[in-house]
């Protein structure tokens, strides 16, 4: 027998308690819960550390099951005294049992919550750590539940009275069905034949019976159908207000998310992805083959058969410009089609967004969509191939990339090119032949399928009809006009057209006004089909009409196509770059993959070192240059028109006269135009020399026509200042009527340039009389040479009139008539035939150089004479008025050149500067002109290793946001 609060009832208790809930637990007696070691260590001195414990808690336990539930008899003849005692003690006894079993029950209980609290944090340690798990459930969503009110969206939500009226009379269905059963299985085994003995009466009655039967049958299976059908519509418009609100629900979810409640950095979505490398494809050089292997949906259909309306009908907006019977379409437009907070279209080249919800910016973009198309026509042609690209974003819009191509024609008319339908077929077919497109196929519900073209044509691109999904569209009219529907029904079915098709649809794109709303015509469409008796008689499915189940349909096969496909055409960029990374290795090795792009760039930045390179020219050398070229261009005048003309006449009074007039005349008709130009030539000729010397410091030659182009349209759109030439003009005018030479370098300075300018004219002039005269003696023996028989006569004629001149020193400018006929006479006399033409040709060049001659000796005879200029002393052999002459055009000159360069530094070179940076800037941005300029396999096989490695890396990454998609 144990005693209460042993060590060994303890432990026995806590073993037999853990027995039976079933765990056996091994708890120490230290991890016990405190109470239970208060409990413990209360006893803990009655319990006898020598008595083995199995032992003890084995007579505790027989001890406890022998335990008497109710006193025993006293024995005779104790005369209960005895038993009285012996009663009060084992009442005690049972009292402190009982306190026992309490503590224990409740230590027991403590230790085995421990236990389990201790085993359920072994299993959470055992599990992973979610919580870098957490990025997969975006933070807003968090935030957006709790902004959410729940009670509000609960009441929202249909209540289940309103989906309960929905559903059904499943006893009724269930009636009919049953009918329905004992019908089929009546029919199917036949009535019992009739006994013979029957009279004709009861088979008559019989009879009645079946065909009243057959009748209501007809109607109960009437009903059926009917009550199916509302059952659908019902559903139809159940699931159309739920996906309304929760269209606005994601809406709202969407515009969290566009705010960036936690500024995450928003990622482009899939189809934006997907639509940027269709983009790159195409830009992409088409001899590849590469641009029609991708997926996208293609639309096509024959003019005015609604494929634009359709389009609208998926994008949920207008977009499209309209005019009724007219082509419209004339390029194909690429429609990336994406769901985001906002009904928001854009261009790929711009950065506006036009607001769908709003009237005018719908107005906007249907004009700038037909601007682009007539701009991508080129002169002389009605269609374009040229892709327009633009993405709609909206809530609610699935998410798939469309082409919508020109519309197919059957006749050419007035004010069309005359290869129009070949072109548009060329662009279908261009399309259609990508084995990945899926083609939409666009029918006129309205007219004669015989007259339809597109399907002829899509039955060829697509002969299994496996990527070809056919819509028949203006199903309202058809179903109004036709005598037969059935033969919608036919052609819904794919029994009508020769095509095939994955699918085929009816869908009513409104009432054909240009002024209605994507709602009232999804709207009317729907109010249409719920009337429509094609649908009522069963002629169509409900999942084969109205374009959102069209728009689901598309969707689908879209981004079936897209998994199937993308994998493999990554791979085919992938060994195309390795190719042209191969070519370029062996063939330029030690340059970089520069594009057309990049070397445009760096021929941009030498051509504009060059134009500043002409603000570092000295002024010295602009007015060497510019004072030189001045005086290449007016010293004829000067010296034919001035200065001889003035030096025939005979004093100095008539010379200045004459020099000063016609210095007056000259400066105000001439000599500024002059300057002028010889500034705008000397700017050409600087910048062309400072792109010339350039080239040579190891230029790449692939510049040389673009930098030719530039220069010659930069000097082509420069346009000199015109208000300096009157500012010029007074300058020269006060130079040259300045006639004061003031100290002795001046007049040994217009001495030298008098005598320069007459040698110069004096060479000049005997170069002439010598091609007159054809060769001398000495090269006609050394060099075996001849004259020719009018180089005779001008050499005989020269003779003549050198005569003349030495017996006449002081002869005037011309000859007289008289002397004219004395020198053709002489010529006469010696058999030689002149014209008198030719005689005062040669006496012109003659004097000339005889006038130049005594210039000369004069002008050595001046050297000495500007003591006597400055004395004003009259000496007629010192009269040095041609000196004079001389200085104040030399001065005219240095002024000129240096009011030239002032304005060619100050002004002139920076608005050439600025004319250089336009042409580039425009040069930049034509990228055709880029390509005519910026030529060679060099260029093109870096622009494809550019197109192919982004085509590649932008698969690449589309294919792997794929596949975390899914």
């Amino acid at each position: 027998m144990l005693r209460v609060g042993s060590r060994a009832a303890c432990v026995a208790c806590r073993n037999l308690v853990a027995n039976n809930m079933g765990v056996r637990f091994r708890i120490p007696l230290q991890k016990l819960h405190p109470l239970s070691r208060a409990i413990h260590h209360r006893y803990s001195g009655n319990c006898n550390p020598q008595r083995p414990p199995h032992r003890t808690a084995a007579r505790y336990f027989t001890s406890m099951s022998r335990l008497p539930m109710r006193p025993p008899k006293p024995p005779p003849g104790s005369g209960g005294h005895g038993y009285q005692q012996q009663r009060n003690f084992w009442v005690a006894r049972l009292a402190a049992r009982l306190l026992k079993l309490r503590y224990i029950l409740l230590g027991s209980a403590v230790g085995g919550g421990y236990t389990a609290k201790k085993t359920y944090d072994e299993w959470k340690e055992m599990l992973p750590d979610f919580s870098e798990y957490n990025w997969v459930i975006p933070d807003f969503v968090w935030e957006l539940s709790e902004q959410i009110d729940l009670d509000k969206l609960a009441k929202a939500l249909p209540e289940m009275e309103e989906i309960a009226k929905l559903l059904p009379d499943f006893d009724k269905i269930g009636e009919n069905f049953t009918f329905l059963k004992s019908l089929l299985t009546s029919e199917t085994s036949g009535d019992p034949p009739l006994k013979a003995t029957d009279s004709s009466a009861a088979v008559a009655h019989e009879a009645g019976d079946k065909q009243y039967k057959k009748s209501s049958d007809k109607e109960k299976i009437d009903q059926l159908q009917e009550e199916l059908l509302r059952t659908q519509l019902r559903y139809q418009r159940m699931l159309e207000r739920l996906e309304k609100e929760n269209k606005e629900l994601r809406k709202v979810v969407l515009q969290k998310d566009d705010k960036g409640i936690h500024q995450r950095k928003v990622k482009k979505s899939l189809i934006d992805m997907y639509s940027e490398v269709l983009d790159v494809l195409s830009d992409y050089d088409a001899n590849y083959n590469t641009q029609d292997h991708l997926p996208r949906v293609v639309v096509v259909g024959d003019q005015s058969a609604g494929k634009t309306s359709v389009l609208e009908m998926i994008a949920q907006a207008r977009i499209f410009p309209r005019g009724s019977g007219e082509m419209m379409t004339r390029s194909p437009v690429k429609v990336t089609l994406s769901e985001g907070p906002h009904h928001v279209a854009m261009f790929k080249d711009s950065g506006r967004e036009f607001d769908l919800t709003k009237e005018e910016d719908l107005a906007a973009l249907r004009h700038e969509i037909e601007l682009r198309m007539r701009k991508s026509v080129k002169e002389g042609q009605t269609v374009s191939s040229e892709t327009i690209s633009l993405s709609v974003k909206g809530p609610g819009i699935q998410r798939m990339v469309l082409v919508d191509l020109p519309g197919v024609i059957s006749t050419v008319t007035a004010g069309m090119a005359t290869d129009t339908k070949e072109t548009i077929f060329s662009i279908s077919k261009a399309y259609m032949q990508n084995p990945n497109a899926i083609i939409l196929c666009i029918q006129d519900g309205s007219v004669d399928a015989e007259r339809s073209i597109v399907t002829d044509l899509v039955s060829q691109m697509d002969p299994q009809g496996k990527r070809t999904i056919f819509v028949l569209t203006k199903v309202d009219l058809a179903e109004k006009n036709l005598a037969s529907p059935s033969r919608i029904q036919q052609i819904v079915e794919g029994k009508l057209f020769p095509m095939k098709a994955l699918g085929y649809f009816a869908v009513v794109t409104g009432k054909g006004s240009s002024a209605e709303s994507i709602d009232s015509i999804k709207d009317y469409e729907e109010d249409f089909f719920q009337n429509s008796r094609l649908l009522r008689d069963g002629m169509l499915k409900a999942h084969q009409v109205t374009t959102k189940n069209l728009s689901l349909a598309v969707a689908d096969c879209f981004w079936k196509m897209v998994r199937e496909s993308v994998e493999q055409q990554a791979d085919v960029f992938k060994a195309s770059r390795f190719n042209l990374e191969t070519e370029w290795k062996n063939n330029y090795p030690r340059l970089r993959e520069l594009d057309r792009n990049e070397l445009f760039e760096k021929a941009k930045n030498e051509i504009l070192d060059e134009v500043i390179s002409l603000s570092q020219v000295t002024p010295q050398h602009w007015e060497s240059i510019l004072q030189k070229k001045l005086w290449e261009r007016v010293s004829t005048h000067v010296i034919e028109n001035i200065y001889l003309p003035a030096a025939q006449t005979m004093d100095s009074g008539t010379f200045n006269t004459t020099v000063d007039i016609k210095l007056k005349q000259w400066t105000d008709k001439q000599l500024p135009h002059k300057a002028l130009e010889v500034a705008w030539e000397t700017l050409q000729e600087e910048f062309a020399r400072f792109m010339a010397e350039y080239k040579g410091k190891d230029q790449d030659d692939i510049f040389d026509k673009l930098k030719e182009a530039v220069k010659d349209e930069s000097i082509k759109r420069h346009k000199w200042n015109e208000r300096a030439l009157d500012s010029l003009r007074v300058i020269q005018h006060n130079a040259l009527e300045d006639r004061s030479i003031t100290d002795k370098p001046q007049w040994d300075a217009a001495i030298q340039f008098m005598e320069e300018t007459l040698q110069s004219r004096l060479k000049d002039t005997e170069s002439v009389i010598k091609d007159m005269v054809g060769p001398d003696w000495k090269e006609r023996w050394l060099s075996w040479k001849n004259r020719t028989p009018d180089q005779h006569i001008r050499n005989e004629t020269k003779n003549e009139l050198d005569r003349l001149l030495k017996l006449h020193d002081e002869h005037t400018a011309y000859l007289a008539n008289d002397e004219v006929t004395t020198v053709r006479k002489n010529l006469e006399a010696r058999s030689v035939e002149v014209d008198p033409m030719l005689i005062k040709d040669t006496w012109h060049q003659l004097y000339r150089r005889h006038f130049l001659q005594k210039a000369l000796s004069h002008c050595n005879l001046c050297k000495r004479g500007f003591y006597y200029y400055q004395r004003h002393f009259v000496d007629s052999e010192l009269e040095c008025n041609d000196v004079v002459l001389f200085w104040r055009i030399q001065r005219m000159l240095v002024i000129t050149a240096n009011t030239l360069r002032q304005q060619l530094t100050n002004t002139e070179v920076r608005r050439l500067e600025k004319n250089v940076k336009e042409v580039l800037d425009d040069f930049g941005e034509d990228m055709e002109k880029k390509t005519q300029l910026i030529t060679g396999r060099r260029v093109q096989l870096a622009e494809d290793l550019k197109k192919v490695r982004e085509i590649q890396e932008k698969l690449e990454a589309f294919i792997e946001a794929l596949h975390k998609e899914k």
